[in-house]
């Protein structure tokens, strides 16, 4: 086995080097840094080890190992649930919630991580038994891999963001032509017109259309803005709480904002890098070819 070890030392190197490239604290403050972090390098780092020693269980061969190593990683589905759990805790606190589907996606990234460092830390070590070099640059190439892997499809890609107007009809708020909710106290009216941005979010095609309607969609990009801009609300306030609308004739959505801070660059910048939800994909042109 000591024939092993070296190879075995550059797969748990390049492993947790990309888990370390994959971990990323923004302005979503997730993982908290530094127990979050802690938390997901450790994993990360167990992921790498497992994946490293998986070539030389399967050149000895050793079945026993193989059979553990594959039962170690089905415990990273435990990543998730943890993720999940933790993140809709934290979520019954927010003014603006991030809905279960975006929480669904962000415990999902959080496992389907471990196994690209666990796949990092397999090839890197597979190469390097039978060339040290050969793994090194093995090694390199998955951390570009990984790198260009990090994130997925954002808004900007399905949709084109536009300013909206707001302004009211009688009690019925609207954003352009898009019809919000009614709100019949003035004062709500007068704040309002002071501090709320409307947006426009128009699809660039059938499938965008139908993936921006959805609900979880829809609530990732209210929670977005308000996470990085601000929230000109507290609890208890339901006239001034975010919306989202759909206009059912050409699928555009209405977007209701009360951020703090209200240059419409920054919040259309904000809403083209909200990630499009797994669970909001949605492709109905496909079925034309079932026709």
């Amino acid at each position: 086995m000591s024939t092993y070890i070296l190879p075995v030392i550059i797969g748990i190197f390049f492993g947790t080097i990309s888990r370390f490239i994959l971990l990323r604290t923004d302005f979503r403050q997730y993982p908290t840094y530094p127990q979050g972090r802690i938390i997901h390098l450790s994993f990360g780092f167990i992921a790498a080890f497992i994946g490293a020693v998986f070539v030389p269980s399967i050149l000895e061969p050793d079945w026993t190992a193989v059979t553990f190593l594959g039962l170690a990683a089905t415990q990273f589905r435990e990543v998730r649930n943890m993720e999940r759990e933790t993140l809709q805790k934290v979520d019954d606190f927010e003014l603006v919630r991030r809905g279960s589907p975006f929480i669904e996606g962000m415990a999902q990234a959080f496992e389907s991580r471990n196994y690209l460092v666990m796949f990092t830390s397999l090839v890197s070590t597979l190469l390097a038994v039978y060339h040290t070099l050969l793994g090194i640059a093995a090694g390199f190439i998955m951390l570009i891999i990984v790198k260009r892997n990090m994130s997925g499809k954002v808004l900007k890609a399905i949709a084109s963001i536009q300013e909206g107007e707001i302004r009211f009809d009688g009690p019925n708020l609207y954003v352009s032509d898009i019809h919000i909710k009614n709100v019949g106290l003035e004062e709500s009216k007068q704040l309002i017109l002071e501090r709320a941005v409307g947006v426009i979010v128009i699809p660039k095609n059938e499938n965008s259309a139908v993936t921006i309607s959805n609900l979880g969609q829809r609530q990732a990009m209210l929670h977005q803005v308000a996470n990085v801009l601000g929230a000109y609300l507290d609890e208890g306030e339901p006239d001034i709480i975010p919306l989202s609308k759909r206009k059912m004739e050409d699928g555009r959505l209405g977007l209701f904002l009360m951020p703090e801070e209200r240059d419409f660059k920054q919040i259309k910048t904000v809403l083209e890098q909200v990630p499009v939800l797994d669970s909001a994909i949605r492709l109905p042109n496909e079925a034309n070819k079932g026709k």
